[in-house]
């Protein structure tokens, strides 16, 4: 099912992020988040590129597992980093071939060790290059990323909303913000670019906190902040690995109600490959917003 419908549902769109492990163990600890959360019924699961798309092969192998033995709809990550027009056109068509509906086209981060972006030399430099080429050769329902707080990279917000509608009109039907811990960045964000006439579905991206020292190099590499009352308070846990789970658990279930319940659709989760601390706050969720099943047996 394309993720644009999922979302236009009427209903909250509840949605979590993997990435694709690097070894034999950490498949095995997937397969057992991933176990535990199909029971939450997700209206659908994502699997990242991987730096430098060097991962690029388990996440084509991960979706299609995702969607014909677990029976959740998935969606791959697909970043114009290392990879020619040839070898794009490739992936997605293998991805198609397997049932895949959804794509969340990137521009994606350099490879490990690199500072600059560099694009392939028969490539695509940016993200609405990548999309505009999806959309003439394929028939993918296609996501897009977008930053409350600004592109890290980009100087300022203004030029990132310009890029953001050029990603739109080339044809990006749904957009999933950069994590953020402060509601009223999304809400100012949204107010912007629907002024601009931007008019798609926006999935808010919350990251549980887990490890402070995790989530300082997270929002540090991407840009993001966190409010100073709340890092305050999670330095002054840190060494207390059940408490900081509790605050940052807590903090999550509060940002995910008040985003619901002042417009957003839904909540896209970034797992970090774990179930404990999104399987806590979507049951939460799923008190007040309880999935419903369709006549054909599917449930949202």
């Amino acid at each position: 099912m394309r993720i644009r419908e999922l979302i236009s549902s009427g209903r909250p769109c509840f949605s979590f992020e993997f990435f694709p492990p690097k070894d034999e163990k950490g498949f095995d600890q997937l397969r057992d988040t991933l176990a535990s959360l199909r029971d939450l019924r997700p209206s659908f699961v994502s699997v990242t590129w991987g730096a430098g798309g060097s991962t690029r092969r388990h996440t084509t192998d991960l979706v299609t597992q995702m969607k014909k033995e677990y029976g959740i709809e998935a969606m791959a990550h697909v970043t114009c980093v290392g990879s020619s027009r040839e070898d794009t056109r490739q992936v997605l068509q293998r991805l198609g071939e397997a049932g895949i509906e959804n794509v969340l086209a990137l521009r994606g981060d350099p490879p490990r060790g690199n500072i600059r972006f560099e694009p392939h030399p028969d490539g695509f430099s940016y993200a609405n290059e990548l999309i505009e080429f999806i959309r003439g050769e394929f028939d993918f329902c296609l996501g897009g990323a977008c930053y409350p707080e600004k592109h890290i990279e980009t100087p300022s917000m203004d030029l990132d909303l310009f890029n953001l509608k050029r990603k739109v009109d080339s044809g990006c039907q749904f957009l999933i913000t950069q994590l953020f811990f402060d509601n009223q960045k999304y809400f100012d964000f949204v107010a912007r670019i629907r002024a601009m006439g931007i008019g798609v579905p926006i999935l808010p991206g919350i990251m549980p906190i887990t490890n402070v020292a995790q989530i300082e190099r997270f929002t540090n590499i991407c840009g993001a902040t966190i409010p100073h009352s709340l890092m305050n308070e999670l330095r002054l846990q840190q060494d207390d690995p059940h408490a900081v789970l509790s605050l940052g658990v807590a903090y999550a279930t509060a940002q995910c109600l008040e985003l619901l319940q002042r417009g957003a659709p839904g909540i896209h989760f970034y797992t970090l490959n774990k179930s404990p601390a999104t399987r806590t706050i979507l049951k939460a969720m799923q008190t007040v917003y309880p999935p419903a099943r369709t006549p054909a047996g599917w449930w949202v």
